[in-house]
């Protein structure tokens, strides 16, 4: 005979509740979500600070897309009026002026994360088998966010953004037989043209398209397919970190906790340099005027590398056949070409001189790859130099009715200003080998210790 048991009794589930619940429910028996999330909420994330770095480029990458709404609804993008329509964002609309500059240091933050994530990547081996497409699609992101950084820069209709707009139309003209043809293409006519909707065309449309999917592929989806990367660190037994092993905390909620921080900690660190730090002030700058010379305020940092080349480089012209070949401006590109298409390379090239074909999960300190550290920094001297060339500025010659140019951070008189350009030019040269010598000889010294 059964024994009677007493029934238990459910407990009572409020309506917000049961309503949720019913809803988990009904997708989850359409959708089989439980399934696949809830190995992915124990997948397990490093714990170092230096894997954050890509998260803090990607909130901020966040940020500057929300600023950007905000600005698109009052810009302007037409070439009569956007100087004037930046002019009044900044001091006429109720917090247009912290949005802007809210923007602006998203951009700023987004593109120093992305450099220091870079290097974090390429000191430690992270880009190397499996993780080569991560790699090559960091490199391209890198490019699109410089080049749309200098679209937004210069579509605002300022002296100092049409200042290198113009030097962008000079490096079209100076390509031989097709470089009127380009520049009138690209600029819809004579200079200035139709340059302002199609800059903000593409800063606004197609360019952050092309990063809405590079970014989720490089940071989310191929990053959560594989095993992340292992810093080497003695085990209690006295043996090195095996290449199967994984550590760190579980996604829920760990490291979800750690990427609300970041995100907080992004937040707060660019609205505290918005509120704080004026950047970019058009209405000093004043609207671009033909034949006006450029303001001598110095470029963003990340256009320094270009800007400061072109000072550094003499300007030299070949004529050929009738044409005049300008070599000076061709350099500079060339070489920042040059770069990248060596940084896209680079993990096949290593692979190829090394002959390094195996499966790392585990990622090298510094010392242990001495020629790679010391190319880096070598890398880092030569485009340090050339960043320096921005410095400095000559005093700029006053032009009869026009308003007069910002100072720059430091300005010298013209004789002062050339021996500091032939000072570059050498050290442009001479500072990367002993900084490459110097630092494999550090690295191999410590290897050996």
């Amino acid at each position: 005979m059964a024994t009677p048991t007493k029934p238990r009794r459910r407990p009572a589930v409020a309506g917000a509740a049961r309503a949720a619940r019913g809803s988990a429910l009904y997708l989850d028996d359409r959708l089989p979500f439980a399934r696949w999330l809830r190995p992915q909420l124990r997948k397990l994330f490093p714990s170092h600070w230096s894997f954050l770095l890509g998260e803090l480029a990607l909130y901020a990458f966040v940020f500057l897309l929300l600023t950007g709404v905000f600005l698109t609804l009052f810009f302007k993008p037409n070439p009569d009026v956007a100087f004037a329509s930046a002019r009044e964002l900044s001091l006429d609309i109720r917090g247009g002026l912290l949005v802007r500059q809210l923007h602006h240091w998203s951009a700023t933050v987004f593109v120093l994360a992305i450099v220091a994530h870079l290097c974090r990547v390429f000191f430690t081996g992270a880009f190397r088998r499996p993780r080569e497409l991560t790699w090559v699609l960091g490199v391209v992101l890198f490019a699109l966010v410089l080049f749309n950084s200098f679209l937004g820069v210069s579509m605002l209709g300022d002296r100092l953004g049409f200042g290198g707009l113009r030097e962008a139309q000079g490096l079209l003209l100076s390509v031989p037989l097709v470089g009127t043809y380009l520049s009138a293409f690209a600029f819809g006519g004579d200079f200035p043209g139709d340059a302002i909707p199609r800059l903000f065309a593409l800063h606004v449309l197609l360019i952050p398209g092309i990063l809405l999917a590079v970014v989720p592929l490089h940071a989310l989806i191929l990053t959560w397919r594989q095993k992340h990367t292992e810093r080497k660190a003695p085990l209690k037994n006295g043996g090195a970190t095996a290449e199967d092993k994984v550590s760190g905390g579980p996604f829920f909620p760990y490291f979800a906790v750690k990427n609300g921080a970041t995100a907080l900690f992004t937040l707060g660190a660019v609205t505290l340099l918005a509120t704080l730090v004026r950047v970019n002030p058009v209405w000093e700058h004043g609207p671009y005027t033909p034949g006006a010379p450029p303001p001598s305020a110095q470029p963003f940092w990340y256009f320094g590398v270009l800007d400061g080349a072109l000072r550094l480089t003499p300007a030299w012209e070949i004529p050929v056949g009738g044409y005049v070949l300008q070599v000076g401006l061709w350099i500079p590109m060339a070489v920042l070409a040059a770069f990248f298409l060596v940084l896209l390379c680079y993990p096949f090239l290593e692979r190829r001189l090394t002959g390094d074909t195996g499966v790392h999960q585990l990622l090298d300190r510094p010392s242990e790859a001495p020629v790679r550290t010391a190319l880096g920094v070598a890398v880092i001297t030569f485009f340090t130099v050339v960043w320096a060339g921005t410095w400095v500025s000559p005093a700029p010659p006053a032009v009869p009715g026009t308003p007069p140019a910002p100072a720059a951070l430091l300005t010298v008189p013209v004789e002062a200003y050339q021996v500091v350009v032939a000072v570059l030019r050498v050290a442009v040269f001479v500072l990367p080998v002993p900084a490459f010598l110097l630092t494999r000889a550090v690295c191999r010294r410590r290897a050996a210790a």
